[in-house]
């Protein structure tokens, strides 16, 4: 590779690592053929392997880290004295196809600062990807962050192309955005959502191709005083309004020469993955803010335990629960009890009575369900035992956000 051109990417791959939200989950099935170019899958990108073990699936870059902008979180801002580089449309368009013919990558993650102008930004976001599907028969995932305060037409153009859009909401509070990002607005953030909202609704409707895998958004947690329940309303509401694929949450990470408003040090990491279990219970399991947040204490959740187990271990009257009367909505709250096995459960359940044997082979997690069930030969005992958090929570490892 030219010298100049791994410069680049070492600074915009690295500039791109604090975005978490690439996952491709929800893309169509979908060939390049004879004359085109890679391929996805319904169940989202195939994750490719390098020689030395690294798991690589998509290139995930920055077009630029050059940024008209100055949010006092974010590394890239104007003031920032980190490293410069820009990508041409065409170095983009190259490192996708080399990469991909290596056998490196499946598809594409292409975020970038806000350099000259939203609309010259977003129009080369564009580029990229029109010039990947249309010159080069490229069939592979293609996810584009939008630019919100960008032209409508622009972003409607982007979509034609991508697998997915999104348009971060950066902080889970529009007053926590006035004081951290303060040329950033609310509105045309959320309006941009909506317009998004629109396309794939008539998309859909009139069955032709805009966005087909959504749209996601991504929150910053912990560089403001938000706590996880106002993170997890923000979300709910952003679900409902939106119609999002994903929110995702990235744990703020302290950058060179913060800003006297942010926090000195970041959040336990563990905060972030507690914050993608609630959002799985919101989404999958049937449970509410309110209950979630009823398993922490002043509306942080527990760091020790997961939330579904925290809330059980707070309503331990709801327990046990019969596995071969209980009603699906009671078997989706009992701790290692997933979406499939209880489903399985139900369905094995009309043949014959289950026992331990038949829970052991519809479910791995038996062993952390055990105190919660009751099954036809077996009942959970010692539930309102003093010693049945300590016997059920392991302390977490601190683990870093980055190696």
């Amino acid at each position: 590779m030219d010298p100049r051109l791994a410069s680049k990417l070492r600074i915009l791959a690295d500039a791109a690592k604090y975005d978490a939200s690439c996952a491709s989950s929800g893309a169509p099935k979908r060939s390049g053929g004879a004359k085109g170019l890679g391929s996805t899958s319904g169940m989202g990108i195939c994750h490719a392997y390098t020689p030395d073990g690294r798991c690589v699936s998509l290139l995930k870059i920055l077009l630029t880290n050059w940024c008209l902008y100055d949010c006092a979180y974010c590394v890239n801002r104007r003031s920032s004295n980190t490293p410069r580089a820009r990508f041409s449309v065409e170095e983009v368009v190259s490192l996708t196809l080399e990469f991909y013919k290596r056998n490196y990558i499946e598809g594409l993650f292409l975020s970038s600062g806000v350099a000259k102008s939203p609309d010259a930004t977003m129009e080369d976001l564009l580029r990229v990807a029109r010039t990947l599907r249309r010159d080069h028969g490229f069939a592979g995932y293609i996810h584009l962050k939008a630019i919100p305060e960008a032209s409508p037409w622009l972003i409607e153009q982007a979509g034609r192309w991508a697998d997915r859009l999104s348009i971060n909401v950066e902080l889970p509070s529009e007053t926590s955005l006035k004081t951290l990002a303060p040329e950033k607005s609310a509105p045309s953030i959320t309006g941009a959502m909506d317009q998004m909202r629109e396309r794939i609704d008539e998309a859909k409707a009139e069955r032709r191709r805009f966005a087909p895998a959504g749209q996601s958004t991504q929150v910053i947690v912990g560089a403001d005083a938000t706590t996880d329940e106002g993170v997890l309303r923000a979300s709910k509401r952003l679900y409902g309004t939106y119609r999002l694929r994903r929110v995702y949450y990235s744990a703020f990470s302290p950058i060179p020469e913060p800003s006297a408003v942010l926090p000195v040090k970041p959040p336990p990491l563990q905060r972030e993955n507690r914050l993608y279990q609630a959002d799985w219970l919101l989404r999958f399991y049937g449970f509410s803010v309110d209950e979630i947040a009823a398993g922490g204490d002043a509306g942080m959740l527990d760091l020790e335990a997961d939330p579904k187990l925290a809330w059980a271990l707070k309503h331990r009257a709801s327990f046990p629960v019969d596995v071969n009367r209980a009603p699906r909505e009671m078997l989706l709250r009992v701790p290692g009890l997933g979406v499939k096995a209880v489903d399985r459960m139900i369905a094995a359940r009309r043949h014959a009575r289950l026992r331990l044997a038949d829970l052991a082979r519809l479910t791995p997690s038996l062993k952390r369900a055990l105190p919660f069930l009751v099954a036809a030969d077996h009942r959970a005992a010692g539930l309102d035992g003093l010693d049945l958090r300590s016997r059920l929570v392991k302390p977490p490892e601190q683990l870093a956000l980055f190696p």
